[in-house]
């Protein structure tokens, strides 16, 4: 119960990365005027917290909590046999249960790549990580995305020697360059060797060490979005040589993959898609129209929030879909990468924008000016809005910096509600906090359109007030 979310995904990976900025924290103890700050710590015991933190939340998810609310919870091993109706393997005990509509929300699981000498040398993913007990001295990551991102920053933290393998030009490739620049540049900040441009070819072990050998690509495109067609259609044309990364474990963290097998999808013929999740239509039916899917193992995107927000779709349209039916609305889906500086996205970015042929306007605000952000120390990042040519209807936004992924809320709920960046000016936020941000991204933008010729005409007018009506001005009237 609880799934990968729980068990392995945001749960325990949330915890680790506090315990690592809590470390991260205490090394910039100058920064906040204090003389020395340290800790000592047992890698196996930050572990031990992690779990804690695990079992405290797995309440939420609980069978308990779930036969409360009038679920009929079996444990077991199921296989959908028809459009209505499903076999369960529970304790050597075999039933099936028919009905008149199934979901799924089988999730999904790390992508393991067909690399040689892998499986000789053994690997971690986000599944098994939390069964380490002993920092790893140097450790290779091998991936570039938010997970990668995530637990490559927070082991850096705890202090092994981490090096960061990803085959593309930079970090996080979904966002804008400047986003993956940001994070690129703290990380080797804090030691982290990235090595962009690197192509895992094998892995092998020589006079004892384990070595991934790597094809080192030529030079960056300008563009750092995904294609196929390899490194020729990133504009790296120039010869490839082998590098050499030697390592003492190896974290691989290059995607996930839906599960779609094992459980009677092959079997009924429901057709998977090319990203290979589950086949739905607009409203999360597959098709059999019984069965309906939602989550990872439905995709498009890998993210509990949405699993969460689709599973509503899913459960209505399983329930009334003979008679109603809702189409699944990803109209304003947010995400995060929970780094250091954070970075939370909704909506369109400027490179997806230009990819698409949309027109936008962008508006940048520097959260360096932020007065909070100054007092908290962390004075860096920016907030990003693009809108809709001439007017201040949001068609994405991207936040870098400190608690990002909250700061994010209003313009999640904006662009849901149609609300625009007026509004959001003309929204008190409280002083000092660093939900100003939001306020101040408004005002930048405001400052773009002000009207000119209304503020000509102001201008002239207290000009007037000045020289005609100001009392200070007037001469003393004459008498007789």
């Amino acid at each position: 119960m609880g799934g990968g979310c729980l068990n392995t995904g945001c749960v325990p990976s949330k915890a680790l990365i506090r315990s690592a900025k809590l470390l991260s924290q205490m090394g910039r103890a100058r920064e906040f005027g204090l003389r020395e700050a340290r800790a000592d710590f047992d890698f196996a015991e930050v572990m031990d917290r992690v779990r804690r933190v695990v079992q405290t939340v797995a309440p939420h998810d609980s069978v308990e909590r779930y036969t409360d609310l009038g679920v009929e919870c079996i444990q077991g091993t199921a296989r959908i046999t028809s459009p209505h109706s499903v076999e369960i393997d529970s304790a050597g005990e075999r039933r099936t249960l028919t009905t008149r509509a199934i979901i799924i929300a089988a999730g999904a699981r790390p992508f393991v790549p067909p690399i040689p000498g892998l499986e000789d040398v053994g690997y971690l993913t986000s599944d098994n990580l939390w069964e380490l007990r002993e920092l790893p001295r140097r450790l290779l990551v091998l991936g570039g995305g938010p997970i990668g991102c995530e637990l490559t920053q927070a082991f850096a933290r705890f202090g092994a020697r981490v090096t960061q393998a990803e085959m593309l030009p930079r970090l996080l490739v979904r966002e804008d360059p400047e986003v993956s620049e940001a994070v690129m540049a703290r990380f080797r900040a804090e030691g982290v060797d990235v090595r962009v441009g690197h192509k895992a070819s094998r892995f092998l072990v020589e006079d004892g060490e384990k070595l991934l050998m790597c094809e080192e690509v030529g030079a960056t495109p300008a563009s750092g979005r995904p294609k196929p067609g390899g490194r020729e259609a990133w504009g790296l044309t120039s010869p490839a040589r082998e590098v050499r990364i030697p390592f003492d474990a190896v974290l691989v963290a290059v995607g996930r993959v839906a599960n779609t097998t094992g459980y009677g999808v092959e079997e009924l013929g429901i057709p998977t898609t090319r990203a290979r999740t589950v086949q739905t239509n607009d409203y999360l039916q597959t098709l059999h129209p019984s069965i309906c899917a939602c989550g990872e193992v439905a995709g498009p995107f890998q993210f509990t929030h949405t699993a969460a927000h689709q599973a509503w779709y899913a459960a209505v349209n399983a329930l009334f879909g003979s008679i109603w039916k809702f189409k699944a609305d990803y109209s304003a889906i947010p995400w995060a990468t929970f780094t250091d500086p954070e970075v939370a996205r909704v909506g369109l970015n400027e490179t997806e924008a230009r990819e698409r042929g949309i027109a936008h306007e962008v508006t940048v605000y520097g959260i360096d000016d932020l007065d909070r952000a100054i007092a908290d120390g962390e004075a860096h990042g920016f907030v990003k809005v693009l809108t809709v040519p001439g007017k201040d209807r949001i068609l994405g936004v991207t936040i870098v910096g400190e608690h990002a992924a909250d700061l994010l809320a209003e313009f999640v709920l904006a662009m849901r509600s149609g609300i625009g960046l007026n509004k959001i000016l003309g929204t008190i936020h409280i002083y000092p906090t660093l939900a100003e941000a939001s306020k101040y991204a408004a005002g930048a933008w405001k400052k773009a359109h002000a009207p000119q010729g209304l503020l000509r005409w102001v201008e002239r007018y207290h000009a007037w007030r000045r020289g005609a009506t100001d009392p200070m001005q007037r001469s003393t009237p004459q008498t007789d």
